[in-house]
């Protein structure tokens, strides 16, 4: 039967045959191509290359219906939030007048000191702008000025104190006279920012928002009550389906946290999303535009109600007014010219979306139920370290190989970058950025006198060399090496006499198979006797004067090592 438009319809078996033949072309062999092409993420959800009705899970709910939607909130698209944690009322003013709808606010002694709030909020309107605020112990005396703030003004206060633990059972009831104000923010980018898997961040912010329902329903608060003091915060990566998953399933869970209490009706989570500071890199900083936009798309799409799109120049310390500027018309693009916001849920009803979203509530879930076991997220710090730790050292073992790319950092990095400075910001928790050992690397190189170099000794004729010496290239930039390539070519002593007049220590071998077989043993022979003190060899075999080869999917931090110990340069 043929479909009104005139074409077949079409089915897995259809599409099975084909990914087979184009498999079989590409020299691969296996026992399906759902295996061949399939991946897993760090909580061990299959990634699948084709969904389709038959993926959806058994009940995943109306798309568009709770809770898989924003709460009700005045603004359309959802809250452009912009974090401040230095006392500069200009930057404030400047974000709330051009496109930023409300303010969170980091207090504290290495940031905004408590004692001046009242010059940061001078000018801005309460009633219009809701504040968050992230003090850490200095939160109660940080929530006082708030009040008085607003009791001055005779305004109400709308956002979130940021408390936790007893602290926050204390100041819910004063928040009971503000109804947009709450008192508890449960934020999981701590355990994103130390390595945690998705699934991994979503149980520890569920657990930690059922300590907080223990500790307000303890205090002489209802569970209805208890549920309307807290707002959770997460990560969004440029990974967006993984984000857009993540936030989906985090409301899921937290509406059945509300159905176990009793309290259905209340489960909506309210969620503020910030554009992860992991995936921030130093170097190419300009790329993190591209990686915020992605992330920010994501988190409009997944449903969050408040968004915070981290400056480009994050990594490098306090953002200048352009990167704050960049930062705020990515949300009104998206917003304004986008529409993004307009669309109720626009991924629900996705096969793959409604697939990705159930696995990973399931796996969150589970390890949610490990945590309550131990004890509750207080008495399971240890477990909790523990996993995380194990899923960073799995993601630093990815990022290693180049399995986990890092677009201008281990993947077609600019080697005459010149590095951007910024003013430090004021400390803050530690954070496992993903391109931090490569750029390390580069630091050290960019110190010295002279960048060290690395000969790429070319065989044969420039079709032949240019694949695996551009790859060479890219590797020993990413680590903020030099290299020089020989002339084409495959004359011992003549790319013998190029490398000693380099000047480099250190040689790669790049051609094809065929050519090494023919000369990689006595190139690298003449290189040795050049003083070459370690030869490489782009692609694997075993020839003589070869030490060692790099290739796709080698552990690409251990060949810049070692280059750097055969440089003697010092770390």
């Amino acid at each position: 039967m043929e479909l009104a438009a005139g074409f077949p319809p079409t089915t897995r078996d259809d599409w099975r045959r084909l990914a087979v033949e184009v498999l079989r072309k590409s020299g691969v062999e296996a026992g399906s191509p759902e295996e061949a092409l399939s991946s897993p993420t760090y909580d061990g959800v299959t990634v699948a290359p084709l969904y389709d009705a038959g993926d959806l899970p058994g009940d995943p709910g109306a798309p568009g219906a709770p809770p898989f939607t924003r709460g009700a909130r005045a603004l359309p698209g959802w809250d452009v939030r912009q974090r401040h944690a230095v006392a500069d009322p200009e930057a404030v003013l400047a974000d709330l007048e051009n496109g930023v709808t409300s303010l969170w606010l980091v207090v504290g002694d290495d940031a905004i000191p408590v004692d001046a709030l009242p010059a940061v909020l001078k000018d801005v309107y309460l009633d219009l702008a809701p504040i968050v605020l992230e003090a850490g112990e200095r939160t109660r005396e940080a929530a006082e000025v708030l009040f008085g703030l607003a009791a001055e003004r005779g305004v109400p206060l709308s956002g979130n104190l940021g408390a936790s633990g007893g602290e926050a059972a204390a100041l819910a009831g004063r928040c009971a006279a503000y109804p947009g104000l709450r008192a508890v923010m449960v934020d999981a980018t701590p355990y994103h920012d130390a390595g945690a898997s998705d699934a991994e961040e979503l149980g520890c912010s569920i657990a930690r928002g059922v300590a907080e329902l223990r500790t307000l329903t303890g205090a002489g608060l209802s569970v209805e009550q208890a549920l309307g003091q807290i707002d959770f915060r997460y990560a969004a990566t440029a990974d967006q389906f993984a984000t857009i998953a993540k936030l989906r399933a985090a409301r899921r869970l937290w509406a059945r946290v509300a159905e176990v209490c009793g309290a259905a009706e209340h489960g909506g989570q309210r969620q503020h999303a910030v554009t992860s500071a992991a995936m921030m890199t130093a170097r190419d900083p300009w790329v993190n535009m591209l990686r915020t936009t992605l992330a920010c798309f994501a988190a409009g799409v997944g449903g969050a109600e408040a968004v915070t799109v981290q400056p480009f120049d994050a990594a490098l310390g306090l953002p200048d007014a352009f990167s704050r500027r960049i930062a705020r018309n990515t949300q009104s693009l998206l917003l304004e010219e986008s529409g993004i916001g307009r669309v109720t849920d626009p991924a629900g009803g996705s096969w793959y979306v409604e697939r990705r979203t159930a696995d990973l509530a399931e796996r969150a879930w589970a390890w949610f139920q490990e945590i309550e076991a131990a004890g509750g997220v207080e008495a399971a710090g240890e477990l909790i370290e523990r996993r995380v730790a194990a899923t960073r050292a799995r993601r630093d073992d990815d990022i290693a190989h180049r399995r986990f790319p890092i677009t201008g950092v281990s993947e077609f990095p600019d080697p005459g970058e010149k590095p951007l400075r910024r003013p430090p910001a004021p400390a803050g928790r530690p954070v496992a950025r993903h391109a931090q050992e490569f750029e390390a690397l580069r630091d050290v190189a960019d110190a010295l006198p002279e960048r060290p170099k690395v000969f790429l000794a070319t065989i044969g004729p420039v079709a032949a060399h240019t694949a695996r010496a551009s790859f060479a290239a890219n590797l020993f930039h990413s680590g903020g090496l030099a290299t020089e390539t020989a002339g084409p070519g495959a004359d011992p002593e003549q790319i013998a006499t190029a490398f000693a007049v380099s000047g480099a220590a250190v040689a790669c071998l790049c051609s094809t198979d065929k050519l090494y077989a023919q000369h990689a043993g006595a190139v690298a022979t003449a290189l040795r006797h050049a003083g070459a003190r370690r030869v490489w060899l782009a692609g694997k075999g075993d020839y003589e004067g070869v030490d060692a080869c790099l290739y796709a999917g080698c552990d690409a931090l251990a060949v810049l090592r070692q280059t750097f110990e055969d440089l003697e340069v010092l770390r």
